[in-house]
């Protein structure tokens, strides 16, 4: 955490770390990965609702917890994007990272892949791999969407890849 700002450095402390090294094949460990899981995402929300920093809304989207869909926002200009956002527990977690994807972003930027997934091999990938298996959804959140959400989303705003949903409507109207 050298060379981080106190920013950072202060809600990372705060997101429970995980103990439970297991995967979606890993039966009864995997449902204690799960609640370990869910524990640190409700503590980063909450810790993000109380600084007025609410960013996010994510769920399982179905029972083995290995689909994850949601929304995603950034405030930009005062303007709200909305984005959803998805991805799948790699069968090597904790060990790999998930591939976060916002699709309705797709192809708009050099730093995503196929797909919507964001780009997160240079900076966060390296720093999952040495916190693994402590680091989960929670982290990948925190340290790679949010980042990622601040870099790209004003340039792609700025150049007008992406339209305000008032401004796509208003246009749409007349």
């Amino acid at each position: 955490m050298e060379g981080w700002d106190p920013n950072t450095k202060s809600t990372l402390t705060q997101i429970p770390l995980l103990s439970t090294k297991a995967g979606p094949r890993d039966g009864a460990a995997w449902t204690q990965r799960l609640k370990e899981e869910y524990k640190s995402l409700i503590a980063y929300t909450q810790m993000n609702k109380s600084n007025d920093n609410d960013w996010f809304r994510i769920s399982a989207a179905n029972p083995e917890g290995t689909r994850w869909t949601g929304k995603c926002w950034y405030v930009h200009n005062l303007l709200k994007y909305e984005f959803d956002l998805q991805f799948d527990i790699p069968v090597t977690y904790p060990s790999t990272a998930p591939e976060l994807e916002l699709p309705e972003i797709d192809g708009k930027t050099q730093k995503m892949y196929r797909g919507g997934k964001i780009c997160l091999t240079i900076h966060f990938k390296p720093l999952w791999a040495k916190n693994c298996p402590r680091f989960g959804i929670a982290h990948a959140l925190c340290l790679g969407l949010a980042p990622w959400l601040a870099a790209e989303i004003p340039i792609l705003v700025d150049s007008g890849m992406i339209k305000h949903k008032d401004d796509v409507s208003s246009t749409s109207e007349s």
